[in-house]
């Protein structure tokens, strides 16, 4: 028998719950407008603008969007 039979899947599933339902609220705030503003035109992203064409990469919205996922992970595993 494995040590975590018994506690391992309900916690999995607890899991998939909280992040279906951080997944559902942040695609809410996105559609509803919030953070249209600011959300990739941060100091910092990158913005090419040369005749018709236009490169754009948001690297500080990248940053800053995955130091908050893992503080919000970091909090799932305690």
């Amino acid at each position: 028998m494995l040590p975590c039979e018994n506690f391992c899947v309900p916690e999995l599933g607890k899991f998939l719950v909280v992040l279906g339902a951080v997944i559902v609220v942040l695609g809410l705030l996105l559609w509803s407008g919030v953070g249209s503003g600011w959300l990739g035109r941060l100091p910092g992203d990158i913005r090419i603008e040369r005749g018709n064409s236009t490169f754009y990469f948001p690297i500080v919205t990248c940053i800053i969007i995955s130091i908050v996922l893992s503080l919000i992970f970091s909090l799932f595993r305690r």
